[in-house]
């Protein structure tokens, strides 16, 4: 199954709105994450700690005018938004020194 070059796209900006790199690989984790969940093997506690592990590493990298806590917790909705599928995230200038996420 292919996934049509507008949702690759789509998919492209969200994962940088959420501060990952490396993109083929963050959308392949996304998408694998969601595909062995599907299939029942992951459970929504081995999927919330995937999703912290990742916030953590992203959020070794705030800025320091921002509340390291604040900013873990901003990108942890993010990604709660990002492997759930469809939802919008706006844009990661939000969480730029110690912006109101947009919701």
């Amino acid at each position: 199954m292919t996934t049509p070059y507008e949702k690759q796209k789509k998919l492209h900006f969200e994962v940088t709105n959420v501060g990952l790199r490396a993109h083929a690989t963050a959308v392949g984790l996304v998408q694998l994450c969601i595909e062995l969940q599907r299939a029942k093997v992951l459970d929504e506690a081995a999927m919330d700690r995937i999703k912290s592990a990742i916030a953590d590493e992203v959020s070794v990298a705030a800025p320091r005018a921002v509340s390291c806590q604040s900013y873990r917790h901003d990108i942890k909705a993010r990604l709660d938004r990002l492997f759930a599928g469809e939802q919008e995230l706006g844009s990661a200038d939000a969480l730029a020194f110690g912006a109101q996420p947009e919701l």
